[in-house]
């Protein structure tokens, strides 16, 4: 482990780290966090991920943390915690569970600043504003000025993240990291499961049944939480003895393998595909399962509200009927019993097949560009590109990653999928998110990540491909290139869409041009590029071979092509 004989408490976290199968953690320097980053360096069966910022860090652990099922990233104090602060919310609201490691001045320093008036660096002068700005977006955060009661309150820590599947904030003194600390036991910690009231669950599932067994067109949604919390396993053995069709929700994608025979699609309101919007409308029972339900889903909210039974871990609700201490798990497997024991209920003998749509690609494909086929719309490069994925057999090798573009809602009409492959920010919906996420995605699944970014997301942190390099991480960045922020001009102005030189963008849309072949270059990297679907095609083959550096591939697609499933969503 360590050359030394002293065992120190940051020894105690980055073990119990190990423990749990955390064997990247994801870093960013600093004089207050030396002696954790000292000790990190040299512990055996953990490897340092020096990243280039802190958001780099902190989306890399996001995605590590969804894949593996734990992160930790090792941040500066202040300077550090404040970048990644926009990082860590995001795992907080999609429920990602990283632990955020950092340290502050230490008791000398406190003493002295105390007497003389000092402000020290990176400080607001308010030594403790790190923890209580964490305190917003975490389910615990400490801050630890000695070593006696470190090992209690880091095990209370990690049990709240994987209890919670949400981040976490633990610092020291500067000093702490440092002090001799035992060893902790070979038991590595687990999340607390709750159990539910007796008279509560029986009452919500019986209220469920009631509106489940009454309906003519019941349909299961399923959400995040479902996965996060390992209770995929439950919810197909709940549609296998229901026999009830499925959806999820966009940030839920790929909750389970898609390969199955009850999935209809992905609902992520007008940007889904036209018959999954049917379908979803003409439902007169919503089993809601692990679902967070954000502004995407107005509609349903407003219209299904009454036929919705919404199973959370924050919440129980049975149409207009709420209960109290219920689990989603327990919740789950009494529904699973009751489904068991019934031999009447209509779908264990007439249980509706997975309809079979038509290709999404075409139909929501720009109109304007329908005299060009070869020119690169948003849908004909998930055409060509899901068709190359699926005839290569590579759909279950790789993990998507997506942060809010209009790419990422194209890319919820992706059937096919495996458990697992899609990672977006689709409820924080943070432009930018993807490409960060992509060694995080890559060293957790162990998979090969394919990003799809906007160009103005990919500039926002573009030296994440410095990461991938430095690390020979060979994730795939494609690079939307259409020059401008397009989600943000649908909602702006989706006229600015329409062709002809009176209709123009706004100028705060509008992005600097930059030479990605020159930039892959100056990184190290491998770079593509295609402007028309023949090049697509021989990039993809290329894409193919060996190697052991990222690849970033820009995809020249028109400024004002307009997916469809983007100009549904403008028109709500």
């Amino acid at each position: 482990m360590k050359s030394t004989k002293e065992f120190t408490v940051a020894d105690y976290l980055l073990t119990r780290l190990k423990q749990l199968n955390v064997t990247e953690v994801f870093q960013i320097p600093g004089d207050y966090v030396k002696h954790f980053t000292q000790a990190l360096e040299n512990f055996e069966g953990i490897r340092t991920i020096g990243t280039s910022n802190e958001l780099d860090a902190s989306y890399a652990a996001d995605a590590y943390a969804r894949t593996r099922g734990l992160a930790a990233v090792s941040l500066q104090y202040g300077v550090s915690t404040f970048s990644a602060l926009n990082a860590i919310a995001g795992a907080y609201v999609e429920r990602s569970p990283v632990v955020v490691i950092s340290a502050a001045p230490g008791a000398d320093a406190r003493q002295i600043g105390s007497m003389y008036n000092v402000l020290y660096h990176h400080s607001t002068g308010n030594l403790n504003a790190d923890q209580e700005v964490y305190e917003r977006v975490t389910v615990a955060a400490e801050t630890l000025s000695n070593s006696v009661d470190a090992p209690e309150k880091i095990d209370q820590l990690i049990i709240a993240a994987l209890t919670h599947q949400r981040p976490v904030y633990i610092a020291c003194y500067k000093e702490v990291w440092g002090e001799p600390c035992p060893k902790p036991s070979d038991k590595k910690l687990k999340a607390e499961i709750p159990k539910s009231e007796v008279a509560a669950l029986e009452n919500a599932v019986s209220q469920a049944w009631t509106q489940i067994t009454q309906a003519k067109s019941p349909l299961i949604f399923a959400g995040v939480e479902i996965l996060r919390h390992g209770l995929s396993n439950l919810l197909e053995e709940l549609i296998k003895e229901s026999g009830i069709l499925y959806t999820t929700t966009s940030l839920g994608k790929t909750v389970l393998d898609e390969k199955g025979d009850k999935f209809i699609g992905t609902y992520s309101d007008q940007a889904s595909i036209p018959e999954v919007i049917k379908l979803v409308e003409v439902s007169d029972c919503i089993l809601s399962l692990g679902t967070i339900i954000t502004d995407d889903y107005l509609w349903l909210v407003e219209n299904k509200f009454s036929d919705m039974i919404q199973a959370t871990t924050q919440e129980m609700r049975v149409g207009y009927f709420t209960y109290n201490n219920v689990t989603l798990k327990d919740f789950i497997e009494a529904l699973i019993q009751r489904f068991k024991k019934s031999n009447s209920y209509p779908l264990k003998t007439i249980a509706p097949p997975q309809p079979k749509f038509p290709e999404p690609w075409r139909s929501n494909s720009d109109p304007k560009y329908n005299e060009t086929p070869n020119v690169i719309t948003f849908n004909r490069f998930f055409e060509h590109t899901v068709s190359f994925l699926e005839k290569q057999k590579m759909l279950q090798d790789i993990v998507l990653t997506f942060g809010v573009s209009s790419s990422m809602y194209v890319a919820t009409n992706i059937y096919g999928l495996s458990k697992n492959a899609y990672i977006s920010s689709a409820a924080w919906q943070c432009i930018g998110f993807e490409t960060g996420a992509a060694s995080g995605a890559q060293l957790g699944s162990g998979k090969q990540a394919w990003t799809v970014a906007g160009d103005g997301g990919f500039m926002m942190i573009a030296q994440s491909l410095s990461t991938l390099v430095k690390y020979n991480i060979n994730s795939v960045i494609f690079v939307m290139s259409n020059g401008v922020y397009a989600i943000e001009q649908v909602y702006v102005d989706m006229d600015s869409f329409q062709a002809g030189p009176a209709h123009k963008f706004d100028e705060f849309d509008i992005l600097p041009k930059w030479d990605y072949q020159a930039l892959a270059k100056a990184f190290g990297a491998n770079s593509y590029r295609a402007e028309t679907v023949s090049e697509l095609d021989d990039v993809l083959l290329k894409l193919k071979k060996k190697t052991n550096l990222p690849s970033l591939v820009e995809i020249i697609i028109p400024q004002k092509d307009l997916a469809q499933q983007m100009y549904r969503l403008g028109n709500e």
